[in-house]
């Protein structure tokens, strides 16, 4: 599965008009290092998640829901109670929002 986080970025960037080599450098990485998270090779930070919402200007729930859900895939693709698993923790955050508020 291509990386849900990775082709936004890659969406967002083309829309603006900005090359790889004018986006990398406002993230102090290089262009292949972001190359590799708009391909889904490599994980980004929530920190440069939360960077690029801001350069991209977009709204940063956005970007950081895609970025959290491939993680969550990465973690439990080849498991056979992937669907059990997060149905599991999906009632345990919601506990803990109502028991947050």
């Amino acid at each position: 599965m291509d990386s849900q986080f990775g082709n936004k970025i890659r969406i967002l960037r083309e829309e603006q008009k900005m090359l790889l080599r004018q986006l990398a450098p406002l993230l102090d990485m290089d262009t292949a290092q972001l190359s590799k998270i708009e391909r889904g090779e490599r994980n980004a930070k929530k920190e440069t998640v939360l960077k690029l919402a801001e350069i991209l200007k977009v709204v940063p729930d956005e970007l950081v829901t895609l970025w959290l859900a491939d993680q969550i895939y990465d973690v439990v693709k080849d498991e056979n109670t992937a669907l059990k698993a997060m149905m599991v923790a999906e009632e345990s955050v919601k506990y803990s929002i109502k028991k947050n508020e």
